[in-house]
């Protein structure tokens, strides 16, 4: 299997490329700029697949695409924010935040590899994903939420829910009144459909609301543990990767 990467930090390409050699892939080349990726891909054959970082030293990775036709399937990974990661799952085979998990990244090539047996080039539509990384404040969020209660319905407004989150297989809201809602959408429909500068994936469990985060604590592996206003059914912590952007939404 041919594989590159793409990534103009040269420190994070080496480690990226330790860390897929311990998976048994060798990485063929590594490319650190806009201009020498178009210049590579004009003359040599496309790989199967591709480790793509998106902001680059001369520009956004997608620059490579308006110039040349790229037929290989892309693993994104990046340090950009909430809003952009939701991008990069349209059509892409997987996105890896910055620093790489060493156990997400195993899971994304084995994904790969189970999708893709034959090596056969995905088509990813980057127009959509640029739009979405050039235009976010642009985008509709949903402003409210319905929920069923017996036989009728609630409206739940956004601003008045503090979390969502995972249990049992199912997803729930939690509201500013105390009560506990389960819905029909998984964490990962929600994705699209929250205001980022509201909500934020905290964790594989939970998306909280910024307006009722009552206490941020320091937590063990340099992760945080955050409490909000009324819900306290399970502990709410930071993610050991997401602590940075965690840090950076807060502002």
């Amino acid at each position: 299997m041919n594989v590159i990467i793409i990534e103009d930090e040269k420190p994070a390409a080496r480690r990226l490329g330790r860390l897929l050699q311990n998976l048994n892939l060798r990485v063929s080349t590594m490319l650190h700029s806009v201009e020498e990726a178009i210049l590579w891909f004009d003359k040599n054959e496309h790989p199967d697949l591709i480790f793509l970082d998106i902001q680059l030293s001369d520009g956004l990775s997608f620059e490579i695409f308006d110039a040349i036709d790229i037929q290989s399937s892309i693993i994104f990974t990046t340090a950009y924010d909430e809003y952009a990661l939701q991008a990069f799952k349209l059509n892409s085979i997987d996105y890896l935040l910055k620093p790489i998990d060493e156990e997400e990244l195993e899971a994304a090539v084995k994904k790969f590899l189970f999708l893709y047996p034959k090596r056969q080039s995905l088509t990813i539509d980057f127009e959509d994903i640029k739009k979405m990384l050039v235009n976010p404040l642009e985008r509709e969020y949903k402003k409210r939420f319905t929920v069923n209660v017996g036989q009728h319905m609630k409206i739940v407004n956004a601003d008045e829910i503090e979390c969502f989150y995972s249990e049992n297989k199912g997803t729930y809201m939690a509201t500013m009144e105390g009560r506990n809602y389960l819905m029909d959408l998984s964490l990962e429909n929600l994705e699209n459909e929250l205001q980022p500068e509201m909500f934020f994936r905290v964790s594989r469990k939970f998306y909280i609301n910024i307006k009722f985060i009552k206490d941020i604590i320091a937590y063990t592996n340099s992760r945080l543990k955050i409490k909000l206003n009324n819900y306290n059914d399970q502990e709410i912590i930071v993610s050991r990767e997401r602590v940075k952007d965690f840090k950076l939404w807060l502002g």
